[in-house]
């Protein structure tokens, strides 16, 4: 655990900049760098063997393991190996006391800023430094498929993540307003588990086919209803004009128009309407007309053609 003990973030910049720099050390391992990271999460053969052992002897009584129950395990697990070395040859004993020497613990998967990671033990001081990862990965490796075990590792190392960010936050006094902008900075970014399960490109995927269903229907309903749309807003279709090379001849041709109803003249800024009866222009505020509400009128008509079509 040498790569970032001392190393403490105090802006909201610098703490992203921690984050990034961890999560991508941890990508890595998950990713490009699992076959290594499978091969030093190792629970040990005789470990797994009293582990499970055990484990079907707590179901059978109905209790569940704790860590006091876990610490019994490896001290049984040892007392059971150095057995086993009093009914073998020598050589055998010498290759089983190295394995027990050199078998794993409840190791944890650390990411780095420099964005190397490195599995290993937990911190021995306590409390720790830094809040600590998920402790004892290594012993769910062998009794779960290898996709949901990885998936497992990286929805802990998501949560470690925001605990280390947090952590700094805190400690450093980051205010409502900073811990609110380091966590959309957080938030932009996919989560490593959406990263190794591969769940980010299915919501681009998904939201690209959104978009251009959304796009085309928009353009379908637009072809539609161009014939039967009021005249409206010179202000709303300004920017169709502008790419058009329009804008002038959109001055010019309106400069002298007055609204019907205050009876003041056409400003490039404003949204006007025109009623499809008398042809007349308004001021859209000045008829309680907005551009999202033009949308989805086919006619308008001004509330004098209204009234006059109202009358008997």
């Amino acid at each position: 655990m040498d790569g970032g003990a001392s190393y403490n973030p105090r802006t909201v910049e610098e703490v992203f900049r921690d984050f990034k720099g961890r999560r991508a050390a941890m990508i890595k391992a998950l990713t490009t760098d699992v076959e290594e990271f499978y091969k030093q999460c190792d629970p040990g053969t005789w470990f797994l063997f009293l582990f499970f052992k055990w484990r079907i002897y707590g179901w059978l009584h109905g209790f569940n393991l704790d860590k006091k129950t876990n610490s019994i395990i490896r001290c049984l697990s040892r007392f059971y190996s150095w057995y086993l070395c009093l009914v073998l040859d020598a050589q055998n004993a010498t290759e089983l006391i190295k394995t027990l020497i050199t078998e794993k613990e409840n190791l944890c998967l650390y990411g780095y800023p420099s964005e190397q990671w490195e599995v290993n033990l937990p911190a021995e001081e306590v409390p720790p430094e830094l809040p600590e990862p998920a402790l004892g990965i290594n012993f769910a490796r062998d009794g779960m498929q290898e996709k949901d075990w990885l998936s497992l590792v990286a929805v802990h190392s998501d949560a470690w993540l925001l605990a280390v960010a947090f952590y700094f936050g805190a400690r450093f006094g980051f205010d409502k307003a900073d811990r609110k902008r380091l966590f959309n900075m957080i938030n932009d970014l996919p989560t490593i588990f959406e990263v190794v399960t591969g769940a980010t490109k299915k919501q681009t995927k998904e939201k690209s086919s959104v978009s251009n269903h959304s796009s085309n229907k928009s353009k379908s309903n637009s072809k539609r209803g161009s014939e039967s749309q009021p005249k409206y807003s010179k202000a709303a279709a300004s920017k169709d004009e502008v790419e058009d090379g329009m804008e002038e001849e959109d001055d010019e041709e309106h400069g002298e128009t007055l609204c019907g109803a205050c009876g003041e003249n056409y400003a490039a800024d404003e949204f006007w309407i025109c009623c499809d009866i008398c042809e007349k222009w308004f001021h859209g505020k000045c008829v309680k007309i907005t551009p999202a509400r033009a949308e989805h009128i086919k006619q308008y008509k001004c509330p004098s053609c209204s009234n006059k079509r109202a009358r008997p």
